[in-house]
């Protein structure tokens, strides 16, 4: 796998039971990769390894004064210098390929994630966490995989040169055979309490970016409420927080950095010290002990690796397992594998009607039913669930799934799913680019762009974007959009998002709160131009404005999550009391008042009438 060659096609099935789970997935998934960075890896670190025994003989070369000796070990410490360099260079260049393709692919799963869930992600994880995970943790992530291939090629370095000092000089190699063990184990006690404070400090990270993020999302309205400086003042003490856990973090990776530095020093005075008393003995030759030396003076660089492996796991586990909380998500309660391969359901037949079991909620099939709940909550929930994602975190009974022509949604395949119901949630996001771009969705192809747009009264929308567009852009479908449109107001960016959903003529079209950001006059022509361009279509609209509710064939009532009442707006406007509350907001004290006064003026035409009777008789 070479750069070039990403992303995957397709990214693969990721193990997320766990973060170690995760990474050992990640890493089987680059075997190719990794065996290409271990093999040149063994070429560096074989080169490293044979420096010190090829300058050992150089130096009994010249202390025999053997020329010939000497130009041999001259081609050999050259031949190890091409080794060490080519091997380097190839190294870097497998191991960065290596990273990045981990990172890449962790990425790839979590869009591929997030298009899965859709809005349902959010109210699961917070943004701030999907947004952590997808920068910063990507990176650790990709640091451990591809330094796992560098520590293995290093580890076999190290006992390379052990070994190689037992054979070649075996009174000094014990010593060092001995003591490198040692070197390599002696940060072991120290790790736990450094990984601790690793996974402290990328948590409170990860809460100051979620913070973060949190706060830009809504800066607007901490404007308009003068909260501004108050998330403020939070982010500045998360961040302070931040940097007290990295400083406690890094003090201790500097404690194990100093043993690293220490013990090794320490090794190699023994090493001059024992070795100097057996040349003294004659046990030992001056060519061995200068090889000795170069060795533990040369391993100080692949026991560098060591450390790293210990630092990119404990970096990178509290992140994996992040990512892997994020990936283990599914838009609903996923059957268990043998049930699923023995019961595939088929794609419902067209025209079926929408029904949720958990309401009692029926959309019969080509009307446009009309949605009332007292709760937004419980409309949102609704929405969501008649999309196909049932919430695994709401009451048991609202984990029941929807059903399309009797056919269970979430047991569909995802496409398939999306292509029979489109949902539009109350805050639609639409994507950076052209208006045209905006419209270059999945659709039926039955109802034009223009169409759509008409109908969700966008013609003031087109001329602002026309306005604003630069010189030469004649066509508003050439008009380009801000980041979530954040040039247009709210009304705006909603009836674009109406238009686009219109646009894509899904089987059934729902729809929550579609024009909540719209005066009443427009909302009245959105209302007919829905009506109208999807006359024969299954439309759920939920909302509690009247003019939305006149115009539906249908209008439910659900009340404490079920079914109260079911017809006309009118009918219910007049024979529910309940849905007139909810309708015309009218609360307990207007209703008892109302009452009253209907019972005062009753009593007072009783009277009248019994008056008017008693004279004529």
């Amino acid at each position: 796998m070479q750069i070039s060659d990403l992303p995957y096609p397709d990214p693969g099935v990721p193990d997320a039971r766990s973060g170690p789970r995760f990474l050992v997935w990640l890493g089987r998934g680059q075997l190719g990769g990794q065996a290409r960075s271990l093999c040149w890896g063994l070429v560096h670190f074989g080169g490293v390894a044979g420096l010190p025994y090829a300058v050992g003989l150089g130096v009994e070369a010249v202390v025999q004064r053997d020329g010939t000796r000497l130009l041999l070990v001259g081609a050999l410490l050259a031949l190890i210098g091409v080794a060490i360099s080519v091997g380097d260079a190839m190294l870097h260049r497998t191991a960065v390929t290596n990273w990045i393709t981990a990172a890449a692919r962790v990425q790839q799963l979590l869009a591929r994630k997030t298009a899965e869930l859709g809005s349902a992600l959010t109210r699961r994880v917070a943004a701030g966490e999907v947004v952590a995970v997808s920068t910063g943790d990507v990176e650790k992530i990709g640091w451990f995989v591809e330094a796992v291939s560098r520590f293995l090629a290093a580890a076999f370095s190290v006992v390379a040169i052990c070994v190689g000092l037992l054979f070649y000089a075996p009174s000094i190699g014990v010593v060092v055979a001995i003591g490198v063990p040692v070197l390599a184990l002696s940060v072991l006690p120290l790790l736990p309490r450094a990984t601790r404070r690793a996974d402290i400090q990328r948590e409170k990270a990860g809460k100051a970016t979620e913070l973060a993020s949190d706060t830009v999302a809504g800066l607007r309205v901490l404007r308009g409420i003068g909260g501004e400086e108050l998330f403020l003042g939070r982010y500045r003490e998360a961040s302070q927080e931040v940097r007290k856990a990295a400083v406690r973090s890094a003090r201790m990776w500097a404690l194990i950095s100093a043993i690293q530095v220490l013990l090794p020093g320490a090794l190699l005075i023994t090493v001059v010290w024992y070795g100097s008393v057996l040349v003294l003995d004659g046990r030992l030759a001056v060519g061995e002990l200068v090889a000795a030396f170069s060795a533990v003076a040369t391993m100080l660089y692949p026991l560098r690796h060591f450390e790293e492996i210990a630092m990119a796991y404990s970096f990178s586990r509290p992140s994996a397992a992040r990512a892997a909380r994020v990936l283990s998500l599914t838009r609903t309660d996923a059957p268990e594998p043998e049930a699923a391969q023995a019961r595939i359901p088929e794609t419902p037949a067209p025209g079926g009607d929408l029904y949720d079991p958990a309401t009692g909620l029926l959309a019969p099939a080509g009307r446009f039913t009309a949605v009332v709940c007292g709760d937004p909550d419980l409309a949102g929930r609704l929405a969501e669930r008649l999309g196909g994602h049932p919430a695994d975190d709401g009451p048991a009974s609202e984990r029941v799934p929807v059903l399309l022509g009797g056919v269970a949604l979430d047991e569909l395949a995802l496409d398939t799913a999306r292509t029979l119901v489109l949902v539009q949630d109350k805050d639609p996001v639409l994507l950076s680019g052209t208006l045209r771009e905006l419209f270059a969705v999945p659709a039926s192809g039955a109802v034009e762009p223009g169409a759509a747009l008409a109908a969700a009264q966008c013609a003031d929308v087109l001329d602002a974007l026309l306005q604003s567009a630069p010189d030469g852009v004649a066509d508003p479908m050439d008009a380009r959009i801000t980041e979530r449109g954040r040039s247009l107001s709210g009304g705006q960016r909603q009836r674009l998002a109406l238009a686009r959903s219109l646009a894509t003529d899904p089987e059934v079209l729902v729809l929550d709160e579609p024009t909540s950001a719209v005066d009443s006059h427009t909302e009245a022509r959105i209302a007919d131009g829905i009506s109208a361009l999807r006359a024969g279509r299954t439309t759920v609209v939920l909302a509690s404005s009247p003019l939305l509710l006149d115009r539906a064939d249908r209008v439910v009532l659900i009340h404490e999550g079920a079914v109260a009442a079911t017809g006309t707006h009118r009918e219910l406007l007049h024979g529910e009391p309940l849905y007139r509350a909810v309708v015309t907001r009218e609360t307990e004290e207007e209703r008892r008042v109302a009452t009253m006064e209907l019972t005062r003026l009753g009593e007072a035409r009783l009277e009248k009438a019994l008056t008017e009777i008693e004279e004529s008789a």
